[in-house]
This record gives C-alpha cells, sequence and structure tokens, in this order.
C-alpha cells in the first residue's frame, strides 16, 4: 500500500495513474488484438460445427435405402397384405390359391378338479398322481466362461434326477470324466462332455434341486419372526448363537392347523408357519435372543416337477417347470408362459379346463406331435394325459404359379413381407401384391437434401457477408467500466461482426462445394447433372448458390430412370467422373474441416497445434513481457516521486527549523 502527497499535497497516486495510462494503450491494443483472434477462432469453429453435422447428413445420404424406397399394394386387402423394404426388387406377385393357412398346434385339457388359487400341497399331498420330492428348488442364470459355468452349492448336495441345463437334463458326477449327458460338478464349476460344451458368453438356465439348504440370519433389535421366503416345508432346524452356545432347535414333522413347534427336548423356541415359511419366536420379550444373534437355518420344501416342451423353428425345446408346495395353477401357468419352453397356457374358469398353444406356427414335426411333455402333475392334475393335438400345420399357397409353404402366415420374399388372412379357392380371383418405386419418399429426401445444402450456403454467406465495423474495437477495462450489461453486450456485437468478412478459406470452401453441385455424373442412364432432373441454382445471384427444385421434373426423372437418379446422388466409381455428388461433396466438405481445423482447432485443441492459437501464443508473450515493462516503469515512476517528497519534507522540516531559531531571537 502506498501513501503519496504528505509532504507536496499532491495527488501522487492520479498522477502515476495518468501517466501510466498514456503507457498502457499499446498494451490495450495487443489486448484487443487477442480478443478479436479468440472471436475469430469461434467464428471458424462454429462454421466448422455446420460442417460437421451437414457431413454426417452427407453421410446418411450414401445409404441405398434414400433412394429405393418402395411402396406395395395389394388387390384385396383383406385377405393378402403386405409391407415392403427399401431394398426390394420392384416386381409383382400372384397368389391363385391359399390351400390352408398356418396353425398353431394346441390342446385341450380335460376338467381340472383343483381349485386354480389354493396351494398344492394342501391339496395334492395325498395324492396318488404327484411324486413328491424333498429339497428346495432353485433357478440360476449364468454364463460360460472358458467353456465352463460358475455355480456356487454352498456345499449342499443335489436331488438326483433334478439337474438341467436350458432345459435339457444331465446327470450329475463329482469326479472323473463326463459322458454324454452327464456334468461334472467340481469347486462350483460345471464342466461337460466335449460334444455337449455350450458356446462360450453364451447365458444359460440352470435348474436344480437341493436336499436341504441353509441360510444365514442376524437379528435385529426386539426382533421375534424371521422370514424363510419359502412355504410346504418338510423339514426345518434353527440354530441360535454360535460355537459352544450354540443350541439347534427342530421341527419334528408336527402339523397343527399349518404350524408345527421347534423344539429342544423340552425347551420350545416357538413356532414355524409351513404354509408361507416364517419362524415365530414364542418367547417373552426379556428371553428374546439379543440383537446382532446370529441364526443359521437349513431347511427342504416339498416339491414335485414336469416337463413339457415344443418342436420350433429353433429345434426342438423343453423347460423342467419346478413345483413347490405353497405355489397354485395360477403359479404353475405363468411359470410355463414365462419360459423357453414354446408354450402358453391358459385356465378357463368356467370350463374349469387348460389350454395349452406352442407360440410358433407351423408344422416342425412331421413325424408326430409338436407338442410333448411328461410328469404326473401335467397328465394327472392338469389333465392332459388323453387331450388330442389339433393344428400346427403350414401354410399352402400358390404363388407365381409355384406351390409352396410356409411355417407361418406372414413370410417375406426378395424385401416383401406377405400375409396370408384368409383362404383363396382356385375359383376365386387371384390376388397381386405390386411392389414398386415410391416417388414421393425418393423426392422427399432429395428436398430435404436441397434444404439442408441451401441453410449451410446461407450460413455461410452470411459471414462472408457481413458488415465489419472497424470503429467499433473489443472494449478495454476502463471502457467496460463506464457501461452498463446491456451497453457492453451491445458494442461487443459491432465489434465481432465481420471478423471473416471475404475469408478466402470460407470462399473456397463455398467454391468447391459449387463444383460439385455442377460436376457431371457418368450413370449409364438419362440423367448427368443435377439440372436434368430439375435441381438448379436459383437466378439471384444475392442467394450465394443455393439451390432450387423443378418438383414436377425432378419426380418424373425419379418415375423415369430411378437408377440413373440414385447414381447421380451415390453413385460409386473408382474414377472421379463415375462418383456421385454426395460422395464428392463429402470429400469436399470433409477437406474443409480440416482445413479450418488447421486454421482455428478444435474445442480440444491446445493453442500450439492450430494456427489462431500459435498466433495467440505470441500475443500473449507479448502481453506478458510488456505488462513487465509497464509495472517496470510504474516502479521507477513511484521511486522518483517519493524521492521528491522526501526532499520536499526535508526543505519544510529545514525552514521550520530556521523559523523556530529567528523567533527564539
Amino acid at each position: 500500500m502506498r501513501i503519496g502527497g504528505l509532504a507536496s499535497g499532491m495527488d501522487i497516486d492520479q498522477l502515476v495513474k495518468d501517466m501510466m495510462g498514456a503507457k498502457r494503450v499499446p498494451l490495450d491494443k495487443m489486448k484487443q488484438q487477442k480478443q478479436i483472434l479468440e472471436w475469430k477462432r469461434d467464428d471458424y469453429r462454429t462454421i466448422n460445427t455446420m460442417l460437421l453435422g451437414f457431413r454426417n447428413q452427407l453421410g446418411q445420404l450414401k445409404l441405398t435405402s434414400n433412394y429405393r424406397a418402395r411402396m406395395v399394394s395389394s388387390t384385396n386387402e383383406e385377405k393378402i397384405s403386405a409391407t415392403v423394404t427399401s431394398g426390394a426388387s420392384q416386381a409383382s406377385y400372384t397368389v391363385s390359391k391359399v390351400e390352408q393357412l398356418a396353425t398353431a398346434a394346441n390342446r385341450v385339457s380335460g376338467q381340472v378338479e383343483i381349485s386354480a388359487t389354493g396351494s398344492f400341497w394342501s391339496q395334492l399331498k395325498d395324492s396318488a398322481d404327484v411324486t413328491w420330492e424333498k429339497g428346495v428348488a432353485e433357478t440360476k442364470h449364468s454364463q460360460v466362461k472358458g467353456g465352463q459355468i460358475e455355480l456356487d452349492l454352498n456345499g449342499n448336495d443335489i436331488v438326483p434326477g433334478t439337474f438341467s441345463v436350458n432345459g435339457k437334463s444331465f446327470t450329475v458326477i463329482t469326479a472323473g470324466e463326463p459322458a454324454e449327458g452327464q456334468v461334472l460338478i467340481e469347486d462350483g464349476k460345471l464342466t461337460f462332455n466335449e460334444n455337449e460344451k455350450l458356446p462360450e458368453d453364451s447365458s444359460v438356465k440352470i435348474d436344480y434341486a437341493l436336499k436341504e439348504k441353509t441360510v444365514n440370519h442376524t437379528l435385529g433389535k426386539d426382533q421375534n419372526m424371521i422370514s424363510l421366503g419359502k412355504g410346504a416345508l418338510s423339514s426345518l432346524s434353527v440354530t441360535v448363537g454360535e460355537g459352544t452356545e450354540a443350541v439347534t432347535y427342530v421341527w419334528d414333522g408336527t402339523d397343527n392347523n399349518g404350524f408345527g413347534v421347534l423344539k429342544n427336548g423340552d425347551d420350545i423356541l416357538g413356532k414355524v408357519d409351513l404354509k408361507n415359511g416364517n419362524i415365530l419366536f414364542e418367547l417373552p420379550p426379556e428371553e428374546l435372543p439379543p440383537e446382532g444373534t446370529k441364526i443359521s437355518t437349513t431347511f427342504s420344501q416339498n416339491f414335485t416337477y414336469f416337463e413339457v416342451g415344443a418342436h420350433t423353428s429353433k429345434g426342438e425345446v423343453n423347460e423342467r417347470i419346478f413345483v413347490t408346495g405353497n405355489e397354485s395353477l395360477n403359479n404353475v401357468i405363468r411359470k410355463v408362459n414365462e419360459s423357453s419352453a414354446g408354450i402358453t397356457m391358459f385356465f378357463d374358469e368356467h370350463t374349469k379346463k387348460i389350454t395349452m398353444t406352442r407360440k410358433e406356427t407351423g408344422n416342425f414335426n412331421t413325424d408326430g406331435n409338436e407338442i410333448f411333455f411328461s410328469g404326473g402333475v401335467i397328465n394327472k392334475v392338469l389333465n392332459f394325459e388323453n387331450s388330442n393335438e389339433e393344428g400346427g400345420q403350414n401354410a399352402i399357397f400358390t404363388i407365381n404359379g409355384l406351390e409352396t409353404e410356409r411355417n407361418s402366415n406372414t413370410f417375406s420374399m426378395n424385401g416383401v413381407t406377405i400375409t396370408l388372412k384368409q383362404t383363396l379357392k382356385e375359383t376365386d380371383s387371384p390376388i397381386t401384391v405390386n411392389v414398386s418405386n415410391d416417388s414421393e419418399g425418393v423426392l422427399k429426401t432429395v428436398k430435404e437434401f436441397v434444404d439442408q445444402y441451401n441453410a449451410l450456403i446461407d450460413d455461410i454467406n452470411k459471414k462472408l457477408n457481413e458488415e465489419r465495423n472497424r470503429s467499433y474495437l473489443p472494449l478495454t477495462d476502463d471502457e467496460r467500466e463506464g457501461l452498463s450489461d446491456r451497453q457492453q453486450e451491445k458494442w461487443e456485437d459491432l465489434a465481432r461482426s465481420g471478423l471473416l468478412k471475404g475469408d478466402p478459406l470460407l470462399s473456397g470452401v463455398l467454391t468447391n462445394m459449387r463444383m460439385d453441385m455442377y460436376s457431371t455424373v457418368e450413370t449409364n442412364g438419362l440423367f448427368k447433372q443435377l439440372s436434368a432432373i430439375g435441381i438448379t441454382t436459383t437466378k439471384n445471384y444475392l442467394d450465394g448458390g443455393k439451390l432450387e427444385i423443378n418438383e414436377e421434373k425432378l419426380k418424373e426423372a425419379i418415375e423415369k430412370d430411378p437408377d440413373a437418379v440414385e447414381n447421380l446422388f451415390r453413385g460409386t466409381g473408382s474414377n472421379d467422373s463415375d462418383r456421385g455428388v454426395i460422395h464428392k461433396l463429402y470429400d469436399s466438405v470433409n477437406d474443409s474441416i480440416t482445413k479450418i481445423q488447421d486454421r482455428a482447432g478444435r474445442a480440444s485443441s491446445k493453442n500450439q497445434q492450430f494456427a489462431l492459437g500459435r498466433e495467440l501464443i505470441s500475443v500473449d508473450k507479448n502481453i506478458a513481457s510488456f505488462e513487465t515493462r509497464l509495472k517496470m516503469q510504474e516502479e521507477r515512476l513511484w521511486r522518483q516521486f517519493t524521492a521528491m517528497e522526501k526532499a520536499i519534507q526535508r526543505a519544510n522540516d529545514q525552514s521550520l527549523y530556521l523559523m523556530q531559531q529567528f523567533g527564539g531571537m
């Protein structure tokens, strides 16, 4: 902090500031030069962003689908409909006969005697039609890695005959090399026979049942219940605590209105809800195990299973459906519908019957039934044992004189998707499906391209013709202090306008684009220039090369020679004369983007990497050097004024001394 003028009475601070103000003029000019360079860089980058967007649009216009828009019509939409892709050939298909439509195989069960919502165990625990197993049914999803599958069983044993992968059953072994139909489970990994290895990285579904399962819990404060989430229990033991202090309570198999008692000798822990798997501590609050007590539960359930599958377009698929005792008929039907067995089921409350329908239509098993199943639950309980299969037939029809078949009523031929809706007799009028060129679709594509081109031309021309206000320079710090925010904004708009006026780089961009648009393309067709199909430059020279379209002429060209129109835009010949306008334009725009990046860089570029950036580095160096000199000059002025103050102070002191001396006489 400096305080001047105490001796002289002069405003030294203002004097130094005024004197330095004149010396700062070159510095302000350098900062204005830097600001102009930064504005110019930003303007170039804005243009480049436009060019990048246009280049991406040109990349899309290289696709054939833009010029091969097709339309399809049927002479009888009620009986045969069709859709078409852009790559379809122009053609006509005549269907003279539809002998039969494709249908899905289905079966209808006999009457089902059980409730749809009651649990299987409560209704069928004593039934001779169901073979009940004891264990815990599990389903896991895993991924094949290194030819193996990870499966951590936590030391539990699998119930024999219950292991399947993607619906295929395997016999589990724990040592040796697996033969076909076997799987080795060792150290938590599944290994298959060489002939049954699953594709690497494929996802698999594993179904199995453990003989029993152990789940550990930690009690919370005042917790008097544990939920296993498993019902229809067949065994349960609960261990409270750890180590030598652990006490194990066992359910002895009794069933008192759906509840069993957990005992250790005469000591009772509580009871278990056999239906829902909840363990209830029937103890006074002061006797409840304390918070943090470790509880280990080991249990098994009553379960059964059945197999169901179908012949499909992907081959034979089947699923093993596990049914735990606490599940209902509705649960089981949902499991089948969500499985990969290719089957859907529906239970009708009115008739008490179930329909089983394959998801796909058609005949995929010429030697027998399309749907197959086994197991007491599906045969006896769901009552499909004596059901008859119906449907499962292919669509048989005659198209363009050829009698053929399809598994589905909807099929594709050369990019045309045809859907058969009704049968058609030979005596009925044939139905024709016509695929023709969609001239409106191609016209729309070309119009959108011209609009995009004109928008880019307009944006670049605005920058090239923008008026330069040379009397408005970037504001200095002192000038900015005297203006409001709105005044500053308005001033800067005027100061940065016209920085790219007449810029040769941008002019070159427009010139190259115009040359591409006017170029001749060898199309082996009627049209070799855009003007031949009704696309020309506007007559107003102030438009700067914008295009206009004679829609009638363009539509006529598309209908007359669509291939020539396509090649005119996206021809891909090896010579420049064979290459379409889009390819030429894409290359020119890409080259322009590179040139502008060399001049102004990208947002992620460092200043050393582009021309304007290197100019900015030079200006920054000059500014730093000049600011150093200004600081030295300011220091020198302060030293001089300080010396002056000291001299005046000494003179004042001497004068005061003399006055005191004379006054004393």
